[in-house]
């Protein structure tokens, strides 16, 4: 018997794509090519060609000209092509058309957005969105698989209950879409709740924001000295991450690590990670990360500003980290605010020069909203000297010789004012001023 060497046909191959984008309504923006062609490789496919053109509108049909169809076909045939992939959104008739054209597999630019968070999420709660965001995507396509089984089931072998085959498969996908938003529910509930509870240990939340690739979770480990993954690539960060972080004046911070943002991010991703991107929301500050050297770091800064927009985090104050400074010739320095700018933090994360000096500034930022200092209580104020010890802001206490409470404190300012107003005093009357 002749024996084959199957090894090789074995290994997994490597799809081929042909990338197409067109230039519409006579916008003359050609910076996303170099963005769209990582993206495909962050999927794990190769590029084989970057197919261009230009329309005033879309084709209803085709999305592209029957031309430019025919131009993309012989691509196709010619590099061996297992998917072709555009860099726009597509209706599902016009993949559909597309696809019984080229007779190869297409997809837009949202199902390849979905594709890599697929393969990035590592934990149970960022599976779980992705599943919901894909799932919501493929039901309005899932004609395309069942074209054939349209019909009302009949003949021999084929009668059934009277429900065609597209109908059972999109009940059981709305069944799974309400389990996934059950349990996603119940994990937002915990997010909440340890919200909750850190606000009620006065300790602020900073959140790094950021298109994605500008260096979050470089400057994240760069300040937490941890081992967060970081990598050069799109997405390398889906789930969250909070850690602890010690900051001058004796203040502290969580600190937030999320997913990074990009252009035209799905609608469906931003609703099913709600829960996870509440976390910018509900921050007290937001540190959106920007690569300075980045040529389009303008616009990609307002597509940052737009999600945060989304989100309901417009009015949360936002410090710009300008970082990768290390391949410009910036200079490590902090720009206060001014003309309706926000602060800026000038940094490399990945060679650490100017991150003590944003932790520094940080430090001196959450200072101006803590009271630290003595209060002088009289006995008949136990009530909240008792209230003090169970938010632990009493650092050490002594009597005076006439029975008073001696108390040096530390709490945040807006906590103190509430404490105060519930007992009917006022800061004046219980401190040495």
């Amino acid at each position: 018997m002749e024996l084959f060497d199957l090894s090789s046909k074995q290994e997994e191959r490597i799809e081929r794509a042909v990338l197409v984008q067109l230039k519409l309504g006579g916008n003359k923006n050609t910076q996303d090519a170099d963005e769209f062609v990582e993206l495909v490789h962050s999927a794990g496919a190769k590029s084989c060609a970057l197919i261009q053109g230009a329309r005033y509108r879309p084709s209803a049909q085709l999305f592209i000209g029957k031309g430019k169809a025919e131009e993309i076909k012989q691509a196709v045939i010619a590099y061996d092509a297992d998917v072709v992939i555009f860099n726009h959104a597509l209706s599902p008739a016009q993949e559909r058309n597309l696809e019984q054209l080229l007779e190869c597999r297409v997809l837009d630019r949202t199902s390849l957005i979905l594709d890599i968070f697929a393969q990035r999420a590592r934990s149970h709660e960022g599976k779980l969105q992705v599943e919901l965001a894909q799932l919501k995507h493929i039901s309005t396509r899932l004609i395309r698989g069942w074209t054939h089984l349209e019909r009302q089931k009949g003949g021999i072998g084929m009668r059934g209950p009277g429900e065609t085959q597209l109908e059972t498969d999109r009940r059981l996908l709305n069944i799974r879409i309400k389990q996934i938003k059950k349990r996603l529910e119940k994990v937002g509930n915990q997010r909440e709740q340890g919200r909750q509870l850190r606000k009620k240990t006065e300790i602020p939340t900073v959140s790094l924001v950021g298109y994605t690739n500008a260096g979050k979770s470089t400057l994240f480990n760069a300040i937490t000295k941890d081992n967060v993954y970081a990598a050069n690539q799109l997405f390398a960060t889906l789930d969250p991450t909070l850690r602890h972080v010690e900051l001058s004046n004796q203040q502290s911070m969580i600190l937030v690590d999320t997913v990074g943002f990009i252009r035209d991010l799905p609608h469906d991703l931003v609703v099913a990670f709600r829960a996870t991107l509440q976390e910018t929301a509900e921050a007290d500050l937001i540190l959106h990360v920007i690569d300075s050297h980045d040529e389009q770091r303008d616009m990609y800064r307002q597509e940052v500003n737009n999600v945060i927009e989304m989100l309901g985090a417009k009015n949360v104050p936002q410090i710009e980290v300008m970082n990768k400074i290390d391949l410009s010739d910036y200079t490590v320095r902090i720009d206060p605010a001014h003309s309706g700018k926000p602060t800026r933090a000038w940094l490399s994360a990945h060679t650490g020069d100017g991150i003590e000096s944003l932790l520094d500034f940080l430090g001196e930022t959450f200072a101006k909203d803590i009271f630290s200092g003595q209060l002088i209580l009289p006995p008949e104020q136990s009530r909240l000297r008792a209230q003090l010890y169970e938010d632990k802001a009493i650092l050490s206490e002594s009597i005076s010789s006439i029975g008073e409470y001696l108390l040096n404190v530390k709490i945040h300012q807006q906590r103190l004012q509430a404490l105060l107003q519930k007992e009917n005093i006022t800061l004046e009357q219980i401190t040495d001023l």
